[in-house]
């Protein structure tokens, strides 16, 4: 039966590589890697580049695919990415069943961890249910950017005794920050909801291109540093053509015991 590995890479660095993952990328006959347009070839370079470093494995060979365009949400949020994630299965699919030997081995490489804010997963248990191509899943975990934030902050993601939620930046805009929750973890935002809250002196930890040599890291108050970070962000995402950010929100004082 084919074998398909789903690979964490890490969050832009190509040291956060760990020894699992390096060893599952030569146990593959076959390393997919998505390719999201000329907009964003730094992604697909830097799969590139990982596997150059890393694979030793001579036999294995790679295959890039391309990845069709998310629509814009319509009435429904969730409609849009189901029909978005369909088109992905069905390429997934072809890519299974025309690139891998029925014992073959294949790599799916994922920013971050597969677990967390990534549909690889969920979109390859869609090719599964469709009964066409059959095949063994083994999932490599991978450094998240949440994991990557904190370390390029030096700060803790947690406070004691206190909880952490992590959520999305329109998830952020339509409901706020709850109010038995100290630290919030936003991905996911494309349009800087932390301004929308109405306590500027939450502090924000923001962080882009976590990581890799382009790193940006701004923290402070929300009242002092919102402005800055939309304008640097925006001004890095014109540079680049693409960004990628996440941040950490923290209300003032300490938890109650």
């Amino acid at each position: 039966m084919r074998k398909l590995l789903v690979i964490g890479i890490g969050a832009g660095n190509p040291e956060h590589m760990t020894v699992q993952a390096i060893n599952g990328l030569n146990r593959a006959d076959v390393l997919f890697i998505p390719d999201k347009g000329a907009r964003k070839n730094d992604l697909a370079e830097l799969r590139r580049q990982i596997c150059d470093r890393f694979v030793i494995n001579l036999n294995s060979r790679r295959v890039e695919f391309e990845v069709p365009v998310r629509a814009e949400p319509a009435a429904s949020y969730r409609s849009t990415v189901d029909d978005w994630h369909e088109a992905i299965a069905a390429i997934y699919e072809g890519l299974i069943r025309d690139e891998l030997p029925e014992d073959g081995c294949g790599a799916f490489l994922i920013w971050g961890d597969p677990s967390l804010y990534d549909s690889a997963l969920r979109i390859l248990e869609r090719v599964r249910l469709r009964g066409n191509v059959a095949f063994e899943l083994e999932v490599i975990p991978g450094i998240t950017a949440i994991q990557a934030l904190a370390a390029s902050h030096k700060m803790a993601l947690n406070r004691i005794g206190d909880a952490i939620l992590i959520t999305t930046g329109r998830r952020l805009a339509e409901e706020g920050l709850p109010e038995n929750v100290g630290s919030t973890i936003v991905m996911l935002d494309g349009k800087c909801a932390f301004n929308t809250l109405d306590d500027k002196d939450v502090t924000v930890h923001w962080g882009a291109y976590l990581g890799t040599p382009d790193e940006i890291v701004i923290s402070g108050r929300i009242g002092d540093v919102g402005d800055k970070i939309v304008s640097t962000r925006e001004e890095a995402r014109r540079k680049k053509g693409w960004i990628m950010d996440t941040y950490l929100l923290r209300k003032p004082g300490e938890p109650e015991e």
